[in-house]
């Protein structure tokens, strides 16, 4: 039964009303509840839907297995489980206002949200990595960027991020005391982190990854302007004679969209986590840090809800495969090897 006390004629409801120190509870109208059920299983269920054709598209489709490819499929798996897990359980926490389920599982779904959200972010880096060979190395990307060299990084940097996001909630497990020290009231799941550990994460978490992106691509940018001027320049040489490398022109032109799109998709992310880490940074000067961090987490939850939505505008092959996936033409034994970039 929920325990409702009136204090200066305000309803005041609580969280766990037998629990001395219990969190105080929101309390909405039915048509508010129902209303931000509905938003937030629809945002679920199609940030689960739409990064599931993405894998489905990578796995199935033969052409479709390139080192690039493996890279956004990693980054869909990711996002496939911020819909499938952080979604639903951080919008139960944000309309109940109240956590339910228990100190122990409060861990188990911070290391899930710190992971998922760190293997984003470090994808972005290998992207990055991936598009500077391909534009500024494209001599060297077939050695460099092989399917088994980025099948073996990706399994290394989830492997990372998941051991480092263990470590750092084992490391600070020793700061949760009880809700009279650290003021924390009980129904809430906030993980306390020591200045040392905060400092650690600063520089893993935030400006080590995102100095890298950042200047690999400021680089890019350069070297991809000098190659344009480059083919305009040839192109103008030999109009006359009609000398004209086809293949040549049309792998460079998918190269650049490439790495246009990811880049997109790169600086919706890095928008939301830099302005996330700005904010958290500058806690003091906010007038309310809490809704304004809350509301930039939420947006990079829904980032992942965004990314298949820029593949689908991007990139040709991922709305032919949507077509392949929801006609069932996907079971055709030979659908696998079509050339799916082909078609339209």
């Amino acid at each position: 039964m929920e325990f409702i006390e009136s204090k200066d004629n305000y309803a005041v409801s609580y969280c766990f009303p037998t629990h001395n120190f219990s969190c105080v509870k929101v309390v909405r109208s039915k048509p508010e509840y129902m209303l931000m059920y509905i938003f937030f299983s629809l945002l679920s269920f199609f940030t689960v839907s739409m990064n599931l054709l993405v894998i489905i598209s990578i796995c199935h489709f033969k052409q479709l297995h390139t080192p690039t490819n493996l890279l956004i499929l990693s980054l869909s798996v990711s996002d496939f489980m911020v819909g499938l897990i952080v979604i639903p359980i951080e919008s139960i926490r944000l309309i109940e206002s109240c956590w339910y389920f228990g100190k122990t599982f409060c861990s188990i779904f911070q290391a899930t949200v710190f992971t998922v959200i760190f293997v984003s972010l470090y994808n972005l880096v290998l992207i990055a990595v991936d598009r500077y060979y391909a534009v500024c190395e494209p001599l060297l990307y077939c050695s460099r960027m092989t399917m088994t060299k980025t099948m073996m990084l990706i399994i290394l940097m989830w492997s990372y991020s998941i051991v480092y996001n263990l470590t750092l909630l084992y490391c600070n497990a020793n700061l949760y005391r009880t809700p009279q020290e650290d003021h924390i009231c009980h129904g809430d799941c906030t993980m306390l982190v020591s200045f040392t550990w905060g400092v650690i994460d600063l520089m893993v978490s935030f400006i080590g990854p995102c100095s890298v992106i950042l200047g690999m691509y400021v680089h890019i940018l350069k070297v991809a302007r000098r190659q344009e001027k480059a083919i305009n320049r040839a192109a103008g040489r030999f109009k006359d004679s009609k000398v004209v490398d086809t293949e040549s022109s049309q792998t460079k032109t998918s190269e650049r969209k490439g790495t246009k799109t990811l880049a997109i998709v790169l600086f919706v992310f890095m928008t939301c986590w830099i302005t996330h880490y700005a904010c958290v940074l500058s806690e003091e000067l906010i007038s309310n840090p809490s809704l304004v961090i809350a509301f930039l987490v939420w947006i990079l939850y829904i980032n992942s809800f965004l990314n298949p939505i820029i593949y689908a505008f991007r990139y040709t092959w991922f709305r032919v495969s949507i077509r392949h996936i929801l006609s069932l033409r996907v079971f055709d034994s030979s659908s696998a090897y079509i050339n799916i970039t082909a078609q339209k």
